[in-house]
Order: C-alpha cells, then sequence, then structure tokens
C-alpha cells in the first residue's frame, strides 16, 4: 500500500478488510502483501487471522513479517498460495514485469485480491465534491488538500492539471492495471468501489456510495479477485 495515493489510512484498512478476507483461502495459507506501506497494511490483520503472512515494500515496517525491498527484486520465497496488492500497481515502474513477478510467487491456481484507485476517474465533480469535504483543520495537509492547492496555484482546466500530475508520477491507469492482469490471471470479481471517505470530513463510506449512485461523483475504487491462469 502506498501512502501517497490516497485513501490508505486506518478507516481504509478496516473498511476494506472484510473484503479481502472473504477472497482468500483457508488459514494457515502462505499470503505476501505487495507494498505494504510503512503501516504494515494488511499484514497484521493477515496473520491476526492465522495467516502465515509478509509483507513486501521499500517502506516497510521493522520486523520478520516484512522485507524492505521492491517487490520486483524480493526473492528467496517459496510459492505463495495468495498475494494482495492494495493501491501499489498503479505506482510500481513495470507494470508488467511486477504482474509477472506476482504470476511466479503464486502456486498454481493461486489467488490475486487487488484494491485499486482510477485515477483517470477523479474528474473535476468528484473533486470538487472531495475539496468540499476537507475537514478545516486538515494539519496533516493530506493528499486532496495538496491537489486542491496545487490546482488553484496552477490556473489549468482539472482535466489538464491531473494528467499532468499522473505523467510526473508515472501512474499507470485502473484500465491499464487490470488489462495486464488479465495477461495471467482468469478475472473472478470486477467491480467498482468507494475509495475516498477516509479522508474527507464526516462523509462515510456509505456517503460516497450514494453520491456516486446519484451521478453526483465516479466510483474511483476498483476491487479485483482473480487467479492464476493455467499454462
Amino acid at each position: 500500500m502506498n501512502d501517497a495515493a490516497g485513501a490508505t489510512g486506518r478507516d481504509w484498512l478496516t473498511s476494506t478488510w472484510p473484503f479481502v478476507h472473504a477472497h482468500l483461502p483457508s488459514v494457515p495459507a502462505q499470503v505476501i502483501e505487495v507494498g505494504c506501506g510503512s503501516s504494515g497494511g494488511f499484514v497484521p490483520a493477515l496473520q491476526s487471522a492465522g495467516y502465515q503472512a509478509i509483507g513486501v515494500d521499500p517502506e516497510a515496517p521493522e520486523g520478520p513479517e516484512y522485507r524492505r525491498i521492491e517487490f520486483e527484486r524480493h526473492d528467496g520465497v517459496e510459492p505463495v498460495d495468495a498475494v494482495v496488492a492494495c493501491t501499489s500497481l498503479h505506482h510500481v515502474a513495470d507494470l508488467d514485469e511486477v504482474v509477472d513477478r506476482i504470476s511466479s510467487t503464486l502456486v498454481p491456481g493461486g489467488g490475486l485480491v487487488v484494491l485499486e484507485w482510477a485515477w483517470e476517474r477523479f474528474d473535476e465533480a468528484t473533486a470538487r465534491w472531495c475539496f468540499a469535504r476537507i475537514a478545516a483543520t486538515d494539519v496533516d495537509h493530506g493528499w486532496l488538500s495538496h491537489h486542491r492547492d496545487e490546482w488553484l496555484a496552477s490556473s489549468a482546466p482539472w482535466g489538464s492539471y491531473l494528467q499532468g500530475w499522473a505523467r510526473e508520477h508515472r501512474l499507470h491507469s485502473a484500465s491499464d492495471v487490470i488489462a495486464a492482469l488479465a495477461n495471467r490471471f482468469d478475472t473472478q470479481l470486477l467491480t467498482p468501489c468507494a475509495y475516498l471517505f477516509p479522508d474527507l470530513e464526516d462523509t462515510s463510506e456509505a456517503d460516497e456510495q450514494a453520491a456516486t449512485d446519484a451521478g453526483v461523483i465516479q466510483a474511483t475504487g476498483v476491487r479485483y479477485v482473480g487467479s492464476l491462469r493455467s499454462a
């Protein structure tokens, strides 16, 4: 999980853990989380649930259950039963290389659970809806505050600003991530979901979903479940 991606706090982990857990094999399966971030991602929850879990991320916490290295450089692990990737794949340098590495890490038929951010769907209406819900006391100056301030300073149309930011950070779109996964995995589930609510004041997951259902904003979260395709 990459903390620069946005909805990556404890509220996000708590709200998405039931989905992740529901699509994993039975304990004590071996699970790797790709990009667990500095908070450790789902690794503590995985271990508490009885899984043999490790998290791989250059900024991972210290501890025997973590590997502080890029996933594509990580080596020496026996094939695992499942891989989890939460808001990490859109950041990787070489998407196809990472997807290939994930596939080689899994046992035949192994499972993959992905939570992603479809930044390309973060249109102006969705951005303005978010900016109106940023806490006035946003002392951490989170990612939404940063985008609001940078956009206003740029005087550019929102679409131009967003595309420029994505190019600068070399982000992969969610559609590109899903296309890359389709080369190696059979899709079992692919659905949009709420993503922004953890970083908004007095806004629940249900509030965001209601705004999406009403057509006020776009759904910028993606939930994906796949299984490794037989060679």
